[in-house]
């Protein structure tokens, strides 16, 4: 029979097995715990890359002309305006001025051909292109071009501009707006030509007011555009008057917005974004 000291004894060396089971058991409950900590917040953290890294490339995708790729630069406009032409001779005073009908072209909105005959070759007028944008003051030159601004008194008096939407606007190499087509595509004419009143040293630039044409001589009608920048071209284009600084402020407007490119041309010209429609053109003549 055990004696009371070897039952104490044993008794003594349970509790003590006990309480090494139960310390093994909270070590082994401190490391598994430490486990699923350490395990969540590598979960949560992968998540919070993956779902940041997802926005990124859905933000990318959603706004493509934030790319720099995608952004056209803005358009770099001079600031000091071209000199205005003179003639190296004055023409006589006063000219005689024709309007030839122009073969198989009728005119693209009903208008009478200019008076013909005899016209001053002096002095200058005041004209206002009232738009949607904005108005553009024009000064017409009689001693540059006295049959071309002769034949856009006419049309301007006729109200032929009105209603009128510019159709080009080329913001590279050859910064300018061309309007005065009643079609809106470049095609439409007065049913009329104007001859040529250019002269060797004509050079073009910022102000400067000029009359279109094609590669034909004389071919001039209605079409005139707007030089507000560069534009290096040949003295090919009769040059009728200039271009106020309000005016060019209005211009210059109009190409920082761009051109439309949906219309944009294999020249780089196209119809501008901003839509420019003449609501009236008005003459101090």
């Amino acid at each position: 029979m055990a004696t009371n000291q070897q039952r104490r004894e044993a008794a003594k060396r349970k509790l003590e097995r006990q309480l090494a089971r139960r310390a093994e058991r909270a070590k082994r409950r401190r490391i598994i715990g430490v486990g699923v900590t350490v395990g969540a917040v590598v979960i949560v953290a992968g998540l919070v890359v993956f779902f940041a890294t997802r926005d990124s490339g859905d933000n990318a995708s959603a706004s493509p002309t934030n790319s720099p790729e995608t952004t056209p630069p803005p358009v770099q406009i001079p600031t000091e305006r071209a000199a205005m032409p003179k003639r190296p001779q004055p023409l006589p005073n006063p000219v005689s001025c024709e309007y030839a009908a122009s073969q198989g072209e009728p005119a693209a909105k009903q208008v009478n051909t200019p008076p013909g005959g005899q016209i001053s070759s002096s002095g200058t007028v005041n004209a206002t292109i009232k738009t949607t944008v904005g108005d553009i003051p024009l000064t017409l030159d009689r001693a540059l071009a006295p049959c071309t601004v002769n034949s856009f008194i006419s049309l301007a008096k006729q109200g032929y501009y009105t209603d009128t939407e510019c159709h080009r606007l080329g913001t590279e190499g050859l910064q300018m707006l061309q309007c005065g087509d009643p079609k809106g595509d470049g095609t439409g004419g007065p049913g009329y030509t104007i001859k040529d009143e250019n002269f060797p040293e004509l050079k073009y630039g910022r102000g400067i007011l000029a009359m279109a044409k094609t590669q034909a001589p004389n071919s001039g009608g209605s079409q005139f555009f707007m030089v507000y920048g560069d534009a290096q071209l040949p003295p090919d284009y009769t040059v009728f008057g200039s271009i106020s600084d309000d005016g060019l402020k209005v211009l210059d407007k109009i190409a920082r917005d761009g051109i439309d490119p949906a219309a944009a041309g294999q020249d780089g010209t196209g119809k501008p974004k901003t839509p420019v429609k003449f609501t009236a053109v008005t003459v101090d003549a």
